[in-house]
């Protein structure tokens, strides 16, 4: 099996309002290289903000009492503790430099996911507030364009309980489910798999990640091919909400 990753360059700084569907496309012409069924293309949520438009200006941010409390334990400003919270459902745990919460979504990571890299100075941009209708906006696009079924995902970078680093992990996604259940297939000695469920959403974020950079690389936007487990995922109504794990579950929060 070979899977390609695929970065697409010359996707320009995008703006609110870009039809980021069609830009993919004529980056996916000048290459010339067209979609092909079981594409999966993946999208880092930065690109998705800033064309639904939702980025903050921390200058228009009054502080609570309670964003001055963390911004002091944390070290960080308090317009950007004001923001984390107004996006969290629940502040888990603060620490130096960082803030553990629930998303409105339902994603637990560090500050919301609130980010001020690859944005203007003085602007942070939040998760998106529905990628799964973001990735099927997307999708729609490709798809009516080319004829082709693909998927797509939406990614965020976020680090990882017990481990250091980020890698990129998915938010939202369409056109395919984020979940592989082998639980009933057998090992290589012929033992049912028990427990054996694999986040393949999150497998090709991360994936996907190592050619996006974090930096300056400027490709926000990823081509797989090869995914040779699209046709067994492929569903046009998949969500990531099922990456989630409920809170009944959730072992360090009772």
């Amino acid at each position: 099996m070979e899977i390609r990753l695929i970065g697409l360059p010359g996707i320009p700084l995008l703006t609110e309002g870009d039809d980021l569907g069609e830009i993919i496309l004529q980056s996916l012409e000048k290459m010339d290289l067209p979609i092909e069924y079981g594409d999966v293309l993946v999208i880092a949520e930065t690109a998705v903000a800033k064309i639904e438009g939702e980025t903050i200006d921390l200058n228009s941010i009054s502080p609570s009492e309670k964003a001055f409390e963390i911004a002091l334990a944390t070290g960080k400003d308090p317009e950007l503790v004001e923001v984390i919270i107004n996006a969290s459902n629940e502040i888990i745990k603060i620490g130096p430099d960082f803030i553990i919460s629930e998303t409105k979504h339902g994603f637990v990571c560090a500050n919301a996911g609130i980010d001020e890299s690859n944005i203007e100075l003085g602007f942070a941009k939040p998760i998106p507030s529905n990628p799964d209708n973001s990735a099927t906006r997307i999708r729609a696009k490709i798809e009516s364009s080319t004829g082709k079924k693909v998927a797509v995902v939406i990614s965020d970078t976020q680090g990882r309980a017990f481990r250091e680093g980020a890698i990129g992990v998915a938010i939202g996604i369409s056109g395919m489910e984020p979940l592989w259940d082998r639980r009933g297939e057998k090992d290589l000695y012929d033992r049912e798999l028990q427990t054996t469920t694999i986040a393949v959403a999150d497998e090709l974020a991360s994936a996907a990640s190592i050619v996006m950079g974090q930096a300056h690389e400027g490709l926000p936007v990823v081509l797989i091919r090869g995914v040779n487990y699209f046709d067994s995922l492929q569903n046009d109504r998949a969500t990531a909400k099922s990456l989630i794990r409920p809170k009944k579950y959730d072992v360090f929060r009772k």
